[in-house]
């Protein structure tokens, strides 16, 4: 039989027996687990203690470099070429974006894979026919060239183009930089132009490339979490403050007066080319330099590329008698002669064997120094320059320069050409015929660059059309390190040249250039060209005049290469030019009239004949 089962009261006593028993084991246990809880926890915060005592002290620097990069950007720098402006802000050359398109026809959609409704989208507005758009797309899967140098405002009617109420996929538009020459023809002897490259060719867009690209300097500025910029770091100057403009010297509407003036007398007379210089003589810059013919720079591709060389700066001619004055300045300063000197003038000299005449053949008997300016004798200046040891003359020729490079910031220039010492010391007519401008050669710049050492009180200054950069806020930033001036004359032997030019144009061959109410210097040039040693019956023709007379602060010089007609002289075809010139300079300077009673008289007299 089985046993039978305690009853139910003795079961609980016995259970709760043996719990009593365990108890202590177990409060043991349950303390031995807390205090390894409590020592992993302590644990724990030491070890987040010394992480935090390594991150904050011995790994900060690295974490602050860390931070700095992740706050601070770097500004983006400006990757196109600086605009370039003249000394009245208007607008020379420019960047502006330009775009490309691209076709896909991969990633056309299907319900849009019809080459011929995407053809007739877009004809209108890249300029091609749908017949010559579906061949383009029908060509190749990817990377089709649809259209290049396309508008922004194309651009933009591009990517709201729609198919079935959809956008088009599978078009690609991409942008770049064209530049732009809102003055055209008329500064492109100047300004040059850049190539599909981006890279000067000519012009200032050549010789100054380093200014017109230059790098700014890196500018930092920080951004929250959120990306948008915090003003504790921004730059002190606008975002744009490294937008600068390159500012020439140059007077666009001096630079449209003389080019007007200029292709009339070239149409007049038929000429070959001419070229109109306007420079301050204090500091040599450059208000207008127009040389003809020129070319379009935004179209450089179809132009003479003998036209991206200014002939002004890189051609050589002779001088002929606008040399005259400085041959005289040189002749007083040597102390060869006096102002009040006086020569005679037979009409014909002989030097060496060679006989040398008179542009008008004929002799015009004693002759002051002023006197032979006005005739433009050319036996008076041989006379005159016989006053000097011929190594003295070479000295001194070489000492203003002939010969030489002026320094202009413009490209290509070409230094003159001068015969070598001993030929010269050797040959009498190589003195002779120097001393009215021929036998050797000069840029048209460099005998303005002459002109206005006579002008300024003796002083040659360099050439240059560059004022420098500028900020936004109009402020010069870097501008051209340029040759110094230095003194070749003295400033009384500068006074009487500069005084007898004046009686010129009162008195002389310079007639044609006076203007009512103002006084003006100036000397015509009329010379044969030379062809391999040999001169030839064409002619080029000058004018160079300093303005106002009595206290000068412009030299205007005008050149026409080869005029046809037996009546093309400097007095006839240059003397023109460089008077509209200076009308202009008067209008666009507000310059006063120092003789107002002309202007009085000429107004009354145009009343009483009306």
């Amino acid at each position: 039989m089985p046993t039978p089962s305690p009853p139910l009261q003795d079961r609980r006593a016995t259970i709760k027996a043996r719990i009593q028993q365990k108890q202590p084991h177990r409060v043991q246990n349950q303390r031995l687990r807390l205090f390894l809880v409590w020592l992993l926890l302590l644990g724990g915060i030491l070890g987040l203690s010394a992480r935090l005592i390594y991150l904050q002290v011995g790994a900060a620097p690295y974490f602050q470099k860390k931070a700095r990069n992740q706050q601070l950007e770097t500004l983006p720098e400006r990757m196109y070429r600086y605009p370039i402006v003249d000394s009245q802000g208007n607008l020379l050359a420019k960047d502006e974006p330009v775009f490309r398109l691209y076709a896909h026809p991969i990633q056309f959609k299907s319900d849009q894979n019809s080459d011929h409704q995407i053809a007739q989208a877009l004809a209108p507005v890249v300029d091609q026919t749908e017949a010559d758009l579906i061949k383009l797309l029908q060509s190749g899967e990817s990377g089709i060239p649809i259209g290049y140098r396309i508008s922004e405002k194309k651009a933009e009617q591009i990517k709201k183009l729609r198919i079935n109420d959809r956008p088009i996929d599978g078009l690609e538009i991409t942008q770049e930089w064209q530049r732009i020459y809102p003055q055209s023809e008329l500064t492109a002897g100047l300004v040059g132009y850049v190539n599909v490259e981006n890279k000067g060719q000519s012009g200032i867009e050549y010789s100054q490339q380093t200014l017109l690209r230059g790098a700014p300097p890196p500018l930092l500025a920080t951004r929250d979490g959120q990306g948008d910029w915090l003003p504790d770091q921004f730059p002190l100057e606008p975002l744009n403050a490294n937008d600068l403009t390159l500012r020439l010297t140059l007077d666009t509407r001096l630079q449209r007066s003389a080019r007007q003036a200029l292709h009339k007398a070239m149409a007049k007379f038929r000429a070959k080319r001419g070229t109109v210089i306007v420079m301050d003589v204090e500091d040599g810059s450059l208000k207008a330099l127009a040389s003809e013919p020129s070319f379009n720079p935004q179209r450089y591709f179809e132009a003479n590329q003998a036209l991206f060389k200014n002939w002004a700066v890189s051609d050589l001619y002779e001088p002929g008698s606008t040399f005259k004055p400085i041959n005289v300045a040189i002749a007083l300063e040597s102390n060869a002669i006096k102002a009040d000197s006086v020569f005679h003038d037979g009409g014909q000299i002989t030097v060496g064997g060679w006989p040398i005449n008179n542009a008008d053949n004929s002799g015009h008997g004693n002759l002051s120094v002023t006197g032979i300016l006005e005739y433009s004798s050319n036996v008076g200046m041989v006379h005159i320059m016989q006053r000097m040891e011929r190594l003295a003359y070479y000295n001194f020729l070489k000492k203003i320069g002939i010969g030489q490079m002026t320094g202009t910031d413009l490209p290509f220039e070409t230094p003159g050409q001068f015969k070598n010492k001993q030929q010269f010391l050797d040959y009498p007519i190589e003195a002779a015929t120097a001393a009215f401008g021929q036998g050797f050669s000069v840029t048209p710049l460099q005998m303005a660059q002459l002109h206005a050492a006579i002008a300024n009180g003796g002083k040659l200054v360099t050439p240059h059309v560059v004022d420098g950069l500028y900020n936004p806020l109009g402020k010069k930033t870097k501008g051209l390190n340029l040759i110094q001036p230095r003194q070749i004359f003295s400033e009384d032997t500068a006074a009487q040249v500069q005084t007898m030019m004046g009686s010129v144009v009162q008195n002389g061959t310079g007639k044609s250039a006076r203007i009512p109410g103002y006084r003006l210097g100036g000397k015509t040039g009329t010379a044969q060209k030379a062809n391999r040693g040999t001169y030839t019956n064409a002619r080029i023709t000058s004018f160079v005049a300093s303005f106002p007379l009595e206290s000068p602060k412009y030299v205007v010089l005008a050149v026409v290469d080869e005029p046809q007609g037996g009546n093309a002289y400097g007095s006839t075809v240059a003397a023109p030019v460089v008077k509209s010139v200076l009308e202009t300079l008067i209008s666009v300077e507000g310059i006063p009239p120092t003789h107002p009673a002309e202007l009085k008289a000429k107004s009354k007299g145009a009343r009483s004949g009306g």
